[in-house]
């Protein structure tokens, strides 16, 4: 049986290199679709033109927001196809504007392919998921309906509006329905914790994502994956977030950053 997440960012390909999808109103903060799942869509479509399986660096131009319960039109260019790399320019368009555009590129991270070295981002220790606080959206003063589709457990230090009084989210987060992680939901669950001014600040309002990298490390375990994320600057309403995930194992299995705008609403 297919999960939520298979569900809902399935894509039909249309003609050469085009795919069409629905954007589901489930995977949305404040009535806007999450970055991370409008990634997700984009990302089903590659799936389908390269032969390597797992996005290793994906860049994303957030342009405009999405349209939640409406369709969406993805397009594919294969910028090149090597034998351990494929790089592909993508984009996603609805009611003809376009949402997204993205660069990514693909490998296999069951393959080796040099140097090996015991050098890695030591993993944060936090309360296990148990004792952590469910992420609602009446902790965060907005209408959160993807906790429906996710859990997301925040550190109970960190889950009410500047309560730590730093810029700093960690947690843990799994699919709702079971679902096994893989390299593909990463770029789901990176952008899926609450902006980390909140802890500093308190309640900033809304957070667009202009830009956001992803690096996918390792292929991840089965069970909880934890997520640690700091705003490293805010001036002027803009913003540099860093964050990383790991897998139940403590193996770092994403890296990822994030330039976005802080608005007071």
């Amino acid at each position: 049986m297919n999960s939520e997440f298979e569900l809902d960012t399935r894509v039909a390909r249309i003609s050469d290199n085009i795919y069409k999808g629905q954007i589901d109103p489930g995977w949305s903060i404040g009535g806007n679709p999450n970055g991370g799942y409008l990634l997700s869509i984009v990302s089903s479509a590659i799936a389908q033109c390269v032969d390597h399986p797992d996005p290793l660096s994906v860049t994303t131009h957030y342009l405009r927001p999405g349209v939640p319960d409406a369709e969406c039109e993805i397009s594919i260019e294969i910028v090149r196809t090597g034998r351990t790399l494929s790089t592909v320019r993508a984009s996603l368009s609805q009611q003809g504007k376009q949402r997204l555009e993205v660069l990514a590129a693909y490998g296999d991270l069951s393959q080796s392919v040099g140097v090996d070295a015991d050098i890695s981002i030591t993993e944060p220790q936090i309360p296990a998921p148990e004792d952590c606080i469910a992420r609602t959206g009446e902790l965060q003063k907005i209408e959160i309906a993807l906790t429906g589709k996710v859990e997301v457990r925040l550190h109970p230090g960190q889950a009410s509006p500047g309560q730590s009084g730093v810029p700093e989210i960690s947690g843990w987060i799994r699919f709702a329905d079971g679902r096994t992680p893989d390299t593909r939901s990463l770029l789901l669950f990176c952008d899926t914790f609450p902006p980390s001014p909140f802890g500093q600040l308190g309640v900033v309002g809304w957070v667009p994502t202009i830009e956001l990298t992803v690096h996918v490390r390792r292929k991840p375990t089965a069970g909880w994956i934890k997520g640690q994320f700091r705003t490293n600057d805010l001036n002027d309403g803009r913003m540099i977030e860093s964050g990383a995930l790991w897998d139940s194992e403590g193996n770092l299995v994403d890296k990822s950053g994030w330039y976005c705008r802080a608005i007071d609403t």
